[in-house]
């Protein structure tokens, strides 16, 4: 847990933040998440209750006094007011709302089953926001092949690794963290790789052609000298290993080279490519979708048969007979 979180939080939400890491397995970052959308409640629960100056700097505010005495106050109209607050005031949009309102409800079911603090959950009946359903962005497969032309073309002394970098996103559907946290005895004889996701769960994924010759590619170039990671896979030109930050960038260049710059594409839309493609041209069940994906619920996967669904609409709305009627 960050220093900063020791030294603001109140015992309370230590404890909470305590047990989303040990005890439910959260990744560092999905504890400082959660720290940060309830430190913006308990901060705006000391404007709300009147325990500081209505002129005070909302962002210097110290929770570190918060405590159950305060949340037994907490009712269901004072959690909607602040639901308000941030659409209203902090102009936090639909999914920023349904994370806050998340994050609440787990805390509050915290303090209720968990430690029993609370006798009764005053916010069980807590909605959240309901976010507008977007299909994910995807590269086609004519231009996710331009795509590995262009680090063909571009890579220079990084085109081993670039090529097998993009090659892994766009064909196992890893995510960002995935990728950059793959070690070298992660790869297995069978061909399969061992990946860590979100919550620190591990999963298998099965290596194509593609990939075991992207990985073999790199493997006879990757620096073996002077490694400040030795366990690490994806070397920086630094020798450490390689950050998301690196990959992001890059991914980003090869993208903007390949002409697809400024058109809303990134890493995690690789990822969104590489389920799209299965599922369209693979014709993959969307429960093995799920478990490539490593998704922990269905309903998550099941964005890509909507993709599908959408094109047949559009398919058979281009029919040049479509705008003639009687």
């Amino acid at each position: 847990m960050k220093q900063e979180i020791l030294n603001e939080a109140p015992e309370i939400l230590k404890k909470f933040l305590g047990y989303l890491q040990t005890v439910k397995g959260k990744s560092s970052k999905t504890v400082e998440e959660y720290y940060i959308d309830l430190r913006t409640f308990f901060r705006y629960l000391k404007v709300h209750f009147g325990m500081v100056s209505k002129d005070s700097v909302f962002e210097e505010i110290k929770i570190d006094d918060v405590g159950i005495d305060i949340l037994k106050q907490v009712g269901l109209t004072d959690v909607f007011e602040y639901m308000n607050y941030l659409a209203s005031e902090r102009e936090n949009h639909e999914a920023a709302r349904a994370r806050k309102a998340s994050s609440l409800r787990h805390f509050f079911k915290y303090l209720v089953n968990k430690t029993g603090e609370l006798e009764s959950n005053n916010i069980e009946e807590l909605e959240t926001p309901k976010l507008a359903k977007r299909l994910p962005k995807f590269l086609t497969l004519e231009q996710s092949k331009k795509l590995l032309e262009t680090v063909n073309e571009h890579g220079g002394k990084s085109k081993e690794r670039d090529y097998c970098i993009l090659t892994l996103f766009l064909n196992c559907g890893l995510r960002l963290s995935e990728l950059a946290g793959i070690n070298i005895n992660d790869f297995r004889e069978d061909g399969t790789l061992r990946v860590i996701g979100k919550g620190n769960k591990e999963r298998i994924v099965y290596l194509n052609s593609a990939c075991k010759n992207a990985v073999d590619n790199y493997r006879k170039v990757r620096p073996n000298d002077e490694l400040k990671d030795r366990k690490a896979f994806f070397i920086s030109r630094q020798h450490n290993r390689i950050s998301v930050k690196t990959v992001q960038a890059l991914v980003k260049k090869y993208l903007k080279l390949s002409g697809f710059g400024g058109m809303g594409y990134s890493t995690h839309k690789l990822r969104h490519t590489a389920a799209t493609l299965m599922y369209q041209h693979g014709g993959v069940d969307i429960r093995i979708l799920k478990e490539i994906l490593g998704h922990e619920n269905l309903g998550t996967t099941e964005i890509y048969t909507h993709i599908s669904n959408a094109q047949v609409k559009n398919a058979i709305d281009s029919n040049p007979l479509a705008n003639i009627k009687n």
